[in-house]
């Protein structure tokens, strides 16, 4: 079973306004909105793979209501903890006629220590052997930022293997704990490293020194238009970005993650990974907000993924 958690979800709001500008009065020529928080993207990219998935985390007040009526009417099966505050809203901007994305994220409420303690252990009290659990995204301000790696340790006790998909301190001390998988940016690799990462040879050497120094399974390093990386401790190989019609860009790095999240739980080979995922992500950016892609869409776009190999 593979479990996601989301310990700062959102309702995902996707406004799309042509030509926005700065101090002025723009109009709004479509709306959506979507379960949101990059777990609850993974679950949903992972059903439309045609995969299961349990979804967890921190919900609260109208929003999060919101959120479990919609994972619930999709059949998402699903595991939070309810607190009294209010889950936050983004809100995400799309200029069709200038190509730009424009995130405004709230920060979300503060959690209590005994509401964060309950969902670990709902979560330790399902997870074993053959268990996937990603752990993507922020968390509450007020939650420690070894948060990821005390969690990952304990679900690792268990016999599970973790996924690792987080940003600055929260990904610095995650990878510490030994994930199986981590999937960083390449500007968040940079960050790791405090250093500016200009180029694939580069990011790759970074990725490696992640794999050895942390006993690390697979490291994949997402770089937009450049491709992917996806370095384990024998092999690396760089996969070409495909070109197609972007509509949002919200929720590709989560599509990503849910492909190989997918593939590890059903056994795929290598290189369908590959495939998988890159064709995921690929179809993701088709969509607008976060809403999954179709899985037709991503099997047309596996036959058109090209690799190589750096090493093997």
């Amino acid at each position: 079973m593979i479990y996601t958690v989301t310990l700062n979800p959102a309702v995902d709001k996707t406004v799309v306004i042509n030509d926005f500008m700065v101090d002025s009065v723009n109009r709004v020529s479509s709306l959506r909105m979507d379960a949101g928080g990059k777990g609850i993207n993974v679950s949903k990219v992972i059903q439309s793979l045609g995969g299961r998935s349990k979804a967890m985390g921190i919900l609260g007040g109208f929003a999060g209501r919101y959120i479990k009526k919609y994972l619930d009417d999709i059949d998402i099966e699903n595991d939070f903890v309810f607190i009294s505050g209010e889950t936050r809203t983004n809100l995400k901007v799309i200029d069709g006629k200038n190509k730009t994305n424009t995130d405004i994220n709230e920060p979300g409420p503060n959690v209590a220590e005994c509401d964060l303690e309950m969902l670990k252990n709902k979560l330790l009290e399902q997870v074993g052997n053959g268990s996937i659990v990603i752990f993507s995204g922020s968390v509450p301000e007020n939650a420690e930022r070894d948060i990821y790696y005390r969690w990952i340790d304990a679900v690792k006790q268990k016999g599970a293997a973790a996924i690792l998909d987080a940003d600055g301190e929260l990904l610095k001390k995650g990878i510490e704990a030994g994930p199986y998988l981590v999937k960083p940016n390449i500007y968040e690799l940079g960050k790791l490293f405090g250093t500016y990462i200009g180029n694939i040879e580069q990011a790759a050497e970074y990725a490696e020194l992640l794999v050895r120094k942390y006993d690390i399974e697979m490291v994949v390093v997402s770089m937009g238009k450049r491709g992917a990386l996806f370095i384990d401790k024998a092999k690396a190989v760089l996969a070409h970005a495909l070109d197609v019609e972007v509509q949002s860009t919200v929720g590709a790095g989560d599509s990503m993650v849910a492909a190989l999240a997918y593939s590890i739980g059903n056994g795929l080979d290598y290189e369908s990974m590959i495939r998988l995922a890159v064709a995921s992500a690929a179809a993701n950016v088709m969509t607008s907000g976060s809403q999954p892609a179709d899985l037709s869409v991503i099997r047309e776009l596996e036959g058109r993924v090209a690799f190589r190999y750096l090493k093997a």
